[in-house]
């Protein structure tokens, strides 16, 4: 379910939070579902207990999930139309940040080849679960 690259240069904690959100996102973890107690999954993936209240705090910080005291922590309710507004606003950010690149004079060769490399990694992320 969640697979963490001991090797990789990302930090595990937000290594954490890319699949928490991929499983939220793909429906896999449904709203109001809990999530494994820290100890619960630290004892799983063999990692500091620290690191998964880390990347908990932040997807909390960041409204993907919630927090009842002594009760753990949930999937907070998706709202399928944020999706695509979040989605629209990645598009729009990306469109600054390739037109302030092109104006320091990054080649558009370069750009694209960065964009490749990274939805690559990415799906190949996909691929090895």
């Amino acid at each position: 379910m969640i697979n963490i690259d001991l090797r990789s240069r990302e930090p595990i904690y937000e290594q954490l939070i890319d699949n928490i959100k991929q499983l939220i996102f793909s429906g896999i973890l449904a709203p109001d579902e809990k999530l494994p107690s820290v100890r619960e999954l630290a004892s799983q993936l063999t990692i500091n207990p620290n690191t998964i209240q880390k990347a908990y705090k932040e997807l909390e910080n960041m409204g993907y999930i919630y927090s009842a005291r002594g009760r753990g922590n949930f999937v907070m309710p998706v709202d399928r139309n944020k999706g695509e507004v979040y989605g629209m606003e990645l598009l729009n950010k990306m469109k600054e940040l390739v037109r302030e690149a092109n104006y320091v004079g990054i080649p558009k060769k370069s750009i694209l080849e960065m964009i490749d490399d990274i939805y690559n990694k990415s799906v190949n992320k996909e691929v090895q679960k």
